[in-house]
């Protein structure tokens, strides 16, 4: 029998994705294997793993905590929103099709199967599965096709912790609401309820738990601080917490544009934990300024995207940037939408089929029926990069345009082609690397041009890798959820003791 236990939350941005990440580095510590299972993610926010499949980010967070490669059975069924009412369908890595809300409720019950078997491979290779829901599971409306919370609990007869944000106010309401309106079978799984992002003193919550154990006879585990962790969130309401001014005691003032279809924000984390830079993000109504650095993120619908930056007036004001020498950075959808020209004749992102780019690289996407996915290793100049390619576009550079950087492996084997583009002198750059910036060499020499060219000093002290600064951040969260949490409970739920 497969031993699992299931975090769900009272709603979104409870924090179950990073309580499940802190369980995961809790049972690798004590010596079991472990791994993330998500059913069904949605999220704009994917990672291209090894053998070149397509899966959620936090899944891929949660497997660094546990100290495993991702693998796409940790997420079988990925949503990428592509406008308000339809998303596309990723499914075991790959691009099953676009749906709308009400199509794909009808079809995900035909996944199940499939999910199921993943799941039970993933069982009998590890000692302890830690299971994410999504949202609430107390969606009323959705229930009857529910695939990711109490639903996948029962396919696989996993026990469920539940947890709450105290942050946002009215948790003990949110608790007991979420409970009252579960069906008595579904009440019976949930085996405790954790209290998060609590800031304060415990013993003023002591007689609102007393209260909330007696009316839900369910145990309340513990109480989880509220703590500032460096660790990559995927969550859209994440963005939203994201700072839109520059901090004036750091050096370098980096603007990153809030596109409306927005995708891996996490790209940009690596540049949050620099000493010397304040990241901002450019939201509507926001005004760019004139920043050290500024970059146009990935993008799950780069033709909408580029109206918006015209219709907003953001594509002058980045137009503007670049006369006053600011330094531009495109990846992905944003190395796309700094050519002069996209065209779309397949209609995969759009009903324009042609759109005049901001013309800042001598470079053409048309976007093709087939999605590139690829994990790739690629020499810029003296440095080796990795990182991950997501994209329908295909993008050509005109004769004597220099490439940002060689592809060198490609999903494990060898490979030569070119990527990217630099124009003007190298004031303007694009590549399709998602992850580039967690290059932290690469990095921090092209942070020092931009502080040299601000009259400021290169900094030169010694980079901390990304996997030393992650593991920093993973064992800093296990030990603040082992002293918030009975985990000889946990244990007894995961070993249906209680």
């Amino acid at each position: 029998m497969v031993k699992s236990i299931m975090v769900q939350g009272t709603a979104s941005d409870a924090g179950k994705s990073i309580i499940v990440a802190g369980l995961c580095r809790i049972f690798k510590q004590d010596g079991l294997k472990v791994v993330p299972f998500k059913s069904q993610n949605m999220a704009l926010n994917s990672f291209i793993t090894k053998q070149g499949d397509e899966m959620g980010r936090a899944q891929v967070v949660q497997a660094e905590a546990a100290g495993v490669d991702p693998d796409v059975r940790m997420n079988p069924v990925l949503l990428k929103p592509t406008s308000d009412r339809k998303s596309q369908v990723v499914f075991m890595g790959n691009v099953l099709c676009d749906m709308d809300a009400v199509e794909y409720h009808e079809f995900k019950q035909q996944l199940l199967p499939k999910i199921k078997e993943v799941y039970e491979e993933l069982g009998s290779e590890n000692d302890v599965i830690v299971l994410e829901g999504a949202g609430s599971p107390a969606e009323i409306n959705l229930n009857s096709h529910d695939i990711v919370n109490m639903g996948m609990a029962k396919l696989v007869d996993a026990p469920v912790i539940l947890v709450a944000d105290i942050d946002k106010g009215g948790v003990f309401a949110s608790i007991y609401g979420t409970i009252e309106l579960m069906p008595k079978e579904d009440r019976a799984r949930v085996k405790g309820v954790v209290i998060n992002k609590f800031r304060g003193d415990v013993a003023l919550l002591q007689s609102g738990i007393d209260m909330i154990e007696e009316l839900t006879q369910i145990p309340v585990l513990g109480v989880v601080p509220y703590a500032s962790l460096d660790i990559d969130s995927e969550d859209s309401v994440a963005l939203v917490q994201k700072s839109r001014r520059f901090d004036t005691k750091k050096d370098l003032d980096v603007a990153i544009i809030g596109l409306k279809r927005m995708s891996n924000f996490t790209d940009f984390h690596s540049l949050e934990i620099q000493p010397d830079v304040s990241v901002r993000y450019v939201m509507p109504g926001d005004a760019i300024g004139l920043p050290d650095l500024l970059i146009l993120p990935g993008s799950k619908n780069t033709i909408e995207d580029m109206d918006y930056l015209r219709e907003s007036g953001l594509e002058k004001e980045i137009l503007h940037c670049m006369e006053q020498g600011v330094h531009i950075f495109g990846i992905c959808g944003g190395y796309q939408l700094l050519g002069k020209k996209m065209s779309d004749p397949l209609h995969v992102e759009s009903s324009i089929e042609e759109i005049a780019g901001l013309g800042l690289l001598d470079a053409e996407t048309t976007f093709k029926a087939v999605k590139r996915t690829t994990q790739v290793k690629a020499s810029h100049e003296e440095h080796e990069l990795e990182g991950y390619e997501i994209h329908m576009g295909e993008t050509a550079i005109a004769a004597g345009v220099q490439p940002f950087s060689t592809i060198t492996i490609q999903n494990g084997e060898e490979t030569v082609r070119s990527d990217g583009a630099i124009g003007h002198g190298g004031q303007v750059q694009g590549t399709y690397l998602h992850g580039v910036f967690d290059n932290l060499n690469w990095t921090r020499e092209y942070l020092n041009k931009i502080r040299e060219a601000k009259g400021l000093e290169p900094i030169h002290d010694k980079v901390i890798t990304l996997q030393e600064f992650k593991d920093r951040e993973y064992d800093k969260l296990a030990d603040i959820l082992r002293d918030s949490l009975d985990m000889d409970a946990i244990y007894r739920i995961i070993n249906k003791e209680e």
